[in-house]
């Protein structure tokens, strides 16, 4: 993975100790394993920001944030993750889920949910148990998926990288040799 990336990102947890405010989440919330980056982390806060991502319920964050820190996964990749579902895409997700949810229960003919009051009055007894079962079905295969994702793309940038440096490696043994080869031709020129 591009680390370099990723640690410009991230905050610096040595920074983040001394903020006063943060005092109450004690020492758990710096453990080095929560700001790590190595596939395990990775992988894994990928897989639990998609998952909370499809929580109907706002929170969403806090929820990401606290199974980072009971799974030790990197912590801000995990609360980032979480904002696939953003204002712009929530009604969109959400939706989808309903439907989902909807057909998977092969209740009657789905509904147009249009929000007007508070999100939570609008949902009948059968229209929130088709959202929950499609969220539910979404954020595990979206966390699946992206486990998977993020760790081939992990696996694939380690080889690249490897082959890069490989070849590097290659062009200053070649570039050492014919140093030495023409420092050796000059040397018998000169004798």
């Amino acid at each position: 993975m591009p680390k370099k990336f990723f640690k410009r990102m991230m905050p610096d947890p040595e920074k983040l100790r001394q903020q006063k405010v943060l005092g109450f989440l004690g020492e758990r919330v710096f453990s080095s394993n929560l700001w790590h980056l190595n596939r395990r982390s990775v992988t894994g806060a990928v897989s639990i920001g998609l998952f909370m991502a499809f929580v109907p319920f706002p929170g969403q964050m806090i929820l990401a944030a606290i199974g980072a820190i009971a799974i030790r996964v990197n912590l801000p990749i995990s609360v980032a993750v979480v904002w696939i579902t953003n204002p712009i895409t929530i009604p969109t997700i959400f939706y989808s889920a309903y439907l989902l949810g909807h057909w998977l229960l092969n209740s009657h003919k789905p509904q147009v949910i249009a929000i007007s009051g508070p999100w939570y009055s609008v949902f009948g007894y059968d229209t929130l148990w088709a959202l929950l079962l499609g969220c539910l079905i979404l954020a595990t295969v979206s966390s699946t998926l992206g486990y998977i994702f993020t760790s081939m793309f992990w696996r694939l940038w380690v080889a690249h990288t490897w082959a890069k440096r490989k070849k590097q490696r290659a062009m200053q043994r070649n570039n050492v040799a014919n140093v030495k080869h023409s420092d050796d031709e000059q040397r018998q020129d000169i004798s």
